[in-house]
């Protein structure tokens, strides 16, 4: 799959599940819940134990049932490791020039983080091909949307403070897609092994991106 395919996979679901855990043991389940239920799109962030093992396990299991990142990207050589390990895509909290750059060189997905408008544009002329609105949760949708004035162009993914109140502000404020971490995977149901529980809020948010989409 090319960049551009994996680009139009990321639109058309629109949700980026994120795995963060204290341990990687039961992330592959983690990930099979959230693919079960429908979320497709899934970032293993590199602040988990043992997560090059992770990424590489979950590819074994679930091969191109999903499009699996890596996220908490900090440079490029964690960058490459990722994508050795099979990460088809890579997030950061922030705007690294280099790993824009080296994703763009191996034909990667790149979704840096940016707030302010010179991060956002300098990320996007730079070659991003989604832009992570982070932390969204300062702002809100109407910081969204006031970002997307002056620029239309730019693909936002907000991430933090998106959940099922929140999600279709984000959507009608012009959000391309929403990162989802701990409102999707909630701790509590990974500590238990409760795959069932994670199961049903994918669906619960497949259901609540379509009807956003759907409006707007």
């Amino acid at each position: 799959m090319s960049r551009h395919d994996d680009l139009q996979r990321v639109l058309n679901g629109g949700i980026v599940a994120i795995i963060r855990a204290s341990s990687g043991e039961q992330l592959v389940n983690v990930a099979r819940a959230l693919c079960e239920g429908g979320i497709d799109i899934i970032e293993v962030t590199f602040t988990t134990p043992g997560v090059v093992e992770v990424i590489s396990a979950v590819r074994k299991e679930l091969g191109n049932r999903i499009l699996l990142g890596a996220g908490t990207v900090l440079d490029p050589e964690t960058a490459r490791v990722a994508i050795l390990a099979g990460a088809e895509f890579l997030v950061s909290p922030c705007v690294n020039l280099d790993i824009i750059k080296l994703g763009l060189r191996y034909d990667k997905l790149v979704m840096p983080g940016a707030y302010t408008p010179t991060e956002v544009i300098t990320a996007w002329e730079a070659g991003a091909d989604i832009v992570k609105l982070f932390p969204a949760d300062i702002g809100g949708a109407a910081y969204l949307k006031a970002l997307k004035g002056p620029l239309p162009q730019v693909r936002l993914m907000p991430t933090g403070g998106v959940n099922r109140e929140t999600l279709r502000d984000f959507v009608k404020a012009g959000a391309c897609a929403v990162g989802i971490g701990g409102q999707l995977v909630e701790n509590e149901a990974v500590e238990r092994g409760d795959f069932a529980r994670i199961r049903q809020l994918a669906s619960e948010y497949v259901q609540l991106m379509k009807k956003a989409k759907e409006s707007h």
